[in-house]
């Protein structure tokens, strides 16, 4: 098979879909592989490496996509790439459906056929693709909470760990999963005092048995929400229902309750943010304001740290990516339920019931579409 890789060209992204220990191995499958010439050079990988790794060298973005048979990305094409998707053709990348009507749309018009990362599950229940960047955006969002909240950047001017006599910042973070946990074991280290809000008594124990030395758990609820919310100078939106709308957990009411120069940081932006206020940022210009309190809501924040998250993305990704390519989408996809669970767009049909139901499109079954 043809396995293409362009360049990421969303503003400030870095990473890149393909590692050259990924090219490496398909090649070493017997695949044709396509990158685009610069494409690694934001994660710090050489044109050179590729070539070594067996891959083939194209000059634009335009020749990837016409002749690859499978595209493997990072972020969500952007409105030039979906235009040279074409019917036949398989998207492996992040999509994030759920809050772009009009990226959806495009994909339903091309034909192409797209899995998207963020829905591949596991016999867990995990998210297997999507986990890695949870890791990274986890860590990242108290060292971006902490620069949001010096009073250079409009923030209130409190350190993170105080210091002695001075209490530390107070950092709650609403959801204990992947992203929630992370985010809660780096800002503990950095020395704030932590809360975890979680519905899920479960997982709430589980924190406590693994982190109870380092930050505290308590039920989410309105009124704990609303408390805790009040009482931060940092709040971190760690919030994730699969590919789906992130739901709206702190109103602007709430937000004005806030000491003025809190910070928030949405780590849920890419499927709509769950602070009311919310609305994405970049790299570039990262923070805006409003009701008095910073908003750090970069869409692709592991793209900050690009060569760890290509590492840790390629790693998760390229067994799938193999899977696709040894055997074809259809194979692939009956194979294994949990790459299925990948499926979000073929020939024109949505096969995510979450992001119908967000978009309100009608949804055929992947098993369906398999069996065309």
């Amino acid at each position: 098979m043809k396995i293409g890789c362009p360049k990421e060209i969303k503003p400030q992204e870095y990473r890149v879909g393909l590692t050259p220990e990924a090219a490496s191995e398909a090649v070493a499958h017997g695949h044709d592989v396509l990158v685009e010439a610069g494409a690694g050079r934001g994660a710090g990988f050489a044109d050179a490496d590729y070539t070594a790794a067996g891959a083939r060298l194209v000059d634009t973005a335009e020749a990837v996509f016409a002749e690859a048979e499978l595209i493997v990305k990072v972020k969500e094409p952007q409105a030039e790439e979906r235009r040279r998707l074409r019917a036949g053709q398989v998207l492996f990348t992040y999509l994030h459906l759920a809050p772009d009507p009009e990226q959806t749309r495009d994909l339903l018009a091309s034909g192409v056929t797209a899995i998207a990362y963020e829905t591949v599950t596991d016999r867990d229940g995990g998210l297997p693709l999507l986990a890695p960047m949870s890791e990274v955006a986890g860590k990242l969002a108290p060292q971006m909470g902490a620069w949001t909240l010096q009073k250079a950047n409009g923030g209130r001017g409190v350190l993170m760990g105080g210091v002695p006599g001075v209490p530390p910042a107070k950092v709650a973070v609403i959801g204990g999963g992947v992203v929630g946990t992370q985010a809660a074991r780096v800002a503990a280290g950095m020395g704030a005092e932590v809360t975890v809000l979680d519905t899920s008594l479960p997982r709430l124990r589980r924190l406590d048995e693994a982190w109870g030395h380092l930050f505290r758990g308590r039920y989410a609820s309105g009124g704990a929400n609303a408390e805790l919310v009040a009482e931060a100078d940092l709040v971190i939106g760690a919030v994730l229902i699969p590919g789906a709308a992130a739901p709206k957990l702190v109103t602007r009411a709430q937000l004005a309750t806030m000491k003025p120069g809190a910070a928030v940081v949405d780590v849920a932006i890419d499927q709509g943010g769950c602070f009311e206020t919310s609305r994405p940022t970049t790299h570039d210009d990262p923070v805006f304001e409003v009701e008095g309190i910073m908003h750090y809501c970069v869409a692709n924040m592991p793209g900050a740290v690009s060569r760890t998250a290509t590492q840790a993305l390629g790693n998760a990704t390229l067994p799938f990516l193999l899977a696709l390519a040894d055997k074809g989408w259809r194979q692939a996809c009956a194979d294994d339920p949990h790459l299925l669970d990948g499926l979000n767009v073929h020939a024109g049909q949505l096969t995510n019931y979450a992001v119908g139901r967000a978009l309100g499109i009608d949804v055929v079954a992947p098993r369906v579409v398999l069996k065309g």
